[in-house]
């Protein structure tokens, strides 16, 4: 038993190196080239999986380290990894961005998953299979990847809006479908109507008792981890409610995704979605990888090559057809020419799910397993070429709609000034900013000072400003200029150093204690950094000279000249000292320098 034990934790050791080793070769390689790491893990799943290298496990035993032999130990990470996938779908969305959307979910999603399965089972009726048969195939097929999807496709494009449309309903009716499936069974794991009945009023009690339980117990729950200033503890509350709330709708027979859209639908709700998102985003990341590993695992080369044409055929059948539906349904109900092919080829690619519904079948027998094998290979296929798709859908859509006018809606964003520190400075910048009517958001990790501001309907999120994606998911790469106001020096000047070496033509303005901490935000790379210690005297100065009958005109003049003039020596003392990279930049930064005058752009 010690013995079998020790193989086993060998084992799940080797899986977890393969693993971890394929994240860290697929995605910076695959990010470098610009190409997107889906097409990555699942080479890597091909190469390591039983029939790719593993194949030769017998004759060279040394491969068992670089190969996964058992993919079923994989299963249980790669559905984590749609649960958390889901659970990001949720925090995007938000009930009321939900509701917004109900025509396209209820509507165009309804009308693609229906005609999509009715054309796929009506081609599969006329090469001769039983009704059961070509209905459950027509249904398993018509389902598109969720996973895959809506990784490649940005959900604030039309085309992205509408995928995501389609993708909600049909992860809203897997569950019926599986059921449905069930229930036409013959086996002896078909449902019956008073089970399916069973598990419906189940499942409608515990998503009552979730959203009824989220709503009172989340705010608090996030608001007590908040309060600690603990990633840790804020990722396991985050983990602890995805878990809860998958596990709830799966032992009610609802299926853990559907309890996972559900919790991220009540986080975005509250004012930790920003910073719930951002923490887990990397285990959904990895999660997903895993998943993506077993879809190439699951590619049998050899049965491909030994007789392709079937599963090309049908492959190319599945894809053809769903493309013309889709790109059909979105042009009648207005979509333009290039957003409607691109839809249509992006969303023509079976889903994972179609996995999960193809094992229904199964179970039901309203399929033979020789039979299942040869549409799991049809759909690992386009699962594989699914980011291709994605590719041909983009540079079609651009030939269709050249020379057209923009879409509503595809206008870039008006740039917003972030402000990094929501305490009493960055609420006087707040002000000001909103006297001359220009748009800003504030990010901070204090959990009162954000709920204060939010209830004084202040544009203030709840995030560590230290993360690069909370960052990006403020908009730092089209943002007017980032202000830094927090107290804490050591902080302040390696986030000045991360934002200029990212941007180098970003405006930086930062708050600093002393002369001695402006100059080390220069040579960090701000363009501008302001200290306490002056702006005080300054302030003083100015009543002194006030009160004792010095006219204002000539006192701001004065104060506008010695302000100038110490920011001057400042920038001049960082500049000494910084790296010539550094020293350009700072120097030309993106506002007045000490004469009052902007600096020329230098010649490139």
């Amino acid at each position: 038993m010690a013995a079998s034990e020790t193989i086993e934790a060998h084992s799940l050791l080797s899986d977890a190196l393969v693993i971890l080793g394929a994240a860290g070769i697929v995605i910076p390689l695959f990010a470098r080239f610009r190409i997107t790491p889906v097409i990555g893990f699942i080479l890597v799943g091909m190469l390591v999986g039983p029939f790719g290298l593993g194949t030769y496990v017998g004759q060279f035993p040394w491969l068992g380290y670089m190969t996964i032999s058992d993919t079923a130990r994989l299963e249980p990470f790669a559905e984590f990894g749609i649960i958390m996938l889901l659970f990001t779908v949720g925090l995007e969305l938000s009930f009321g961005r939900l509701w917004d959307m109900r025509k396209q979910v209820f509507g165009l999603g309804a009308l693609e998953l229906i005609g999509c399965a009715a054309l796929i089972g009506s081609g599969l009726l006329l090469l001769g299979n039983p009704p059961t048969t070509a209905l459950a195939l027509g249904l398993a097929l018509a389902l598109s990847s969720t996973a895959l999807v809506l990784r490649i496709v940005d959900p604030n494009r039309p085309v992205g809006r509408a995928a995501l449309a389609m993708l909600l309903f049909e992860d809203i009716a897997l569950i019926p479908i599986i059921f449905l499936l069930g229930a036409m069974g013959q086996g002896s794991e078909a449902q019956s109507t008073a089970e399916l009945m069973s598990v419906l009023i189940r499942g409608a009690i515990v998503v009552a008792v979730l959203l009824v339980a989220g709503r009172l117990l989340f705010p608090r729950l996030f608001a007590q981890a908040a309060r600690t200033k603990s990633p840790e503890l804020f990722l396991a509350a985050s983990l602890l409610v995805i878990i809860v709330a998958s596990s709830a709708t799966g032992a009610a027979g609802l299926g853990p995704i559907v309890g996972a859209l559900i919790a991220g639908l009540l986080i975005a709700e509250t004012e930790y979605n920003e910073e719930v998102e951002t923490i887990t985003k990397p285990f959904e990341g990895l999660a997903l990888g895993v998943f993506l590993i077993t879809v190439g695992m699951g590619l049998d080369l050899n049965a491909l090559f030994d007789d392709p044409w079937p599963i090309i055929a049908g492959t190319a059948a599945i894809l053809l057809t769903k493309a013309i539906v889709t790109g059909v349904l979105l042009r009648m109900m207005g979509a333009r020419r290039g957003t409607s092919a691109e839809a249509g080829i992006l969303m023509s690619s079976p889903s994972e799910t179609t996995l999960i519904v193809l094992g229904a079948a199964v179970s039901a027998h309203l399929i033979s397993r020789e039979d299942a094998q040869f549409w799991q290979m049809i759909t690992a296929l386009g699962l594989t070429i699914t980011p291709i798709l994605a590719w041909l859908g983009r540079r079609l859509a651009r030939r269709v709609d050249r020379g057209a006018p923009l879409e509503v809606g595809a206008t870039p964003e008006e740039p917003r000034a972030i402000v990094i520190g929501f305490d009493r400075v960055g609420r006087l910048i707040g002000e000001m900013l909103d006297a001359h009517g220009r748009k800003w958001v504030a990010i901070d990790l204090d959990n009162d000072a954000v709920i204060r501001a939010q209830a004084d309907g202040l544009p203030v999120v709840f995030g560590d400003a230290t993360r690069e994606p909370m960052l990006d998911k403020l908009g730092v790469e089209n943002a007017s200029a980032v202000v830094l106001t927090m107290d804490e020096p050591v902080l302040a000047q390696r986030l000045v150093k991360k934002l200029r070496a990212r941007f180098p033509e970003l405006p930086i303005l930062a708050r600093a204690r002393d002369a001695r901490h402006a100059a080390s935000l220069y040579r960090a790379g701000a363009s501008t950094a302001v200290p306490q210690t002056l702006e005080s005297s300054l302030q003083l100065s100015e009543a002194v000279l006030v009160d004792i009958g010095v006219p204002m005109g000539p006192v701001i003049a004065s104060i506008h000249e010695k302000r100038d003039e110490h920011r001057q020596l400042i920038r001049e003392e960082g500049q000494l000292t910084a790296p010539p990279s550094l020293r350009s930049r700072s120097l030309r930064g993106r506002g007045p320098t000490g004469d009052g005058n902007p600096e020329p752009e230098p010649n490139v």
